[in-house]
């Protein structure tokens, strides 16, 4: 994808347009899914945690966090390594969990494995994102969420710091500080977080 086309493709998606979303879901969920795979190699982890849940729990982690702004992504293989990173977070929490919650997999006996794909949201899980996107906005401070309507809209941490003060690497800091709070708060993160 030349670089032109993914810089728009990133902007739609931050401004929230359905029809991006769907496109970056196609091209980077077979990513994600083999990533899963991969890392789910034990059989009896494979029966305890679907490759599509984990691909919808990142794919909803990076929405929200791009329409907030997050994310510097210039190319493709920026979006893939911080999707696979995303990815090994979130199986690494969710065995953690498994095992913490006495539901370790090892104790698992069924034999059945469900594993549904689909191209793309469907529409009750868009007005889910964007509820969860307002609930994340009311969470933040008026200052935080201007810092996160900047970056939503394309400024650069330079240009930011320069129209609200401080350093471009202080308000950056911020606003990452202020969305892994939310997100524990949300339950959306463990609480040692993610660190993509």
């Amino acid at each position: 994808m030349p670089e032109e086309t993914f810089a728009q493709l990133i902007a739609q998606v931050r401004a929230g347009e359905d029809q991006a979303a769907a496109a970056l879901v196609r091209r980077y969920e077979p990513e994600i899914r083999r990533e899963v795979r991969f890392l789910l190699r034990d059989p009896f982890l494979r029966r305890s945690f679907d490759s599509m849940d984990i691909c919808q729990s990142v794919m909803s982690s990076f929405f929200l966090r791009a329409a907030l702004g997050e994310y510097d992504l210039n190319r493709p293989e920026d979006l893939i390594r911080l999707l696979i990173s995303m990815t090994r977070n979130k199986v690494v929490d969710a065995t953690r969990r498994q095992r913490a919650q006495r539901r370790d997999h090892r104790r698992a006996t069924s034999l059945e494995s469900v594993d549904l794909a689909a191209d793309s949201p469907s529409p009750s899980q868009i007005v889910e994102g964007r509820e969860l996107l307002s609930a994340f906005r009311d969470r933040l401070t008026t200052e935080e969420r201007h810092l996160a309507d900047l970056r939503a809209n394309g400024r650069e941490w330079s240009d930011i710091a320069g129209e609200v003060g401080g350093t471009g690497e202080a308000r950056r800091k911020q606003l990452t500080r202020a969305i892994a709070r939310v997100s524990r708060e949300l339950g959306l993160d463990e609480p040692d977080g993610e660190t993509e």
